[in-house]
């Protein structure tokens, strides 16, 4: 399961990253047509939709918890009894926010649907895009947040709270200290 989760993190880094990289191409194509061509309308509006979508996506699939912005004083201060409270109160919040707005949200990105972009067309049907389909995936960013939520609720409740960052940096220095003590053994 977990071979899975890391090749699952892996293609959606890989995902992240060809959207960054479609955001860059298309930005130098751009600066091309408008200095050397006629400048073209539809490459600023591709880029803001890549741009929603590698937020919404990255956000889902690839940040990790420990990559997120907290503001900890209180929370490092407590027992670690009192964190594991904090934590599942904290993923519960979010899990129950999330799927609370859900409906909602999805309702407004399918009511989209009559709306289309102003210069993006689909490059199979010359159709223009439906705005419903530029903002999906925020419905998907949502559900994702909340599973993960749910899940690390399930783990806190079972295990312990997440580590802090300086129990994750001692634990490194403290693997470091012992492979450098192999290393020094083993001469």
């Amino acid at each position: 399961m977990e071979k899975a989760f890391r090749w699952f993190s892996r293609l959606a880094e890989m995902i992240a990253g060809g959207l960054l990289a479609a955001i860059f191409v298309i930005f130098l194509l751009q600066i091309a047509l408008r200095y050397l061509f006629t400048p073209a309308g539809w490459t600023l509006e591709l880029i803001g939709i890549l741009w929603v979508w590698v937020i919404f996506f990255a956000c889902a699939f690839v940040v990790r918890e420990q990559d997120q912005v907290k503001f900890d004083i209180v929370y490092l201060s407590v027992s670690k009894r009192t964190r594991k409270v904090f934590a599942m109160i904290s993923a519960a919040a979010l899990v129950v926010g999330m799927l609370y707005t859900l409906l909602p949200t999805w309702d407004y990105i399918d009511w989209m649907k009559i709306r289309k972009t102003a210069t993006v067309r689909n490059p199979f049907t010359g159709a223009k895009i439906p705005l419903r389909d530029v903002f999906s995936i925020y419905a998907v960013f949502i559900v994702a947040v909340a599973a993960r939520y749910a899940w690390m609720f399930v783990d806190i409740w079972r295990n312990a709270p997440p580590k802090t960052e300086l129990e994750l940096a001692v634990e490194a220095i403290h693997e470091a200290e012992e492979e450098n003590f192999e290393e020094e053994t083993d001469k």
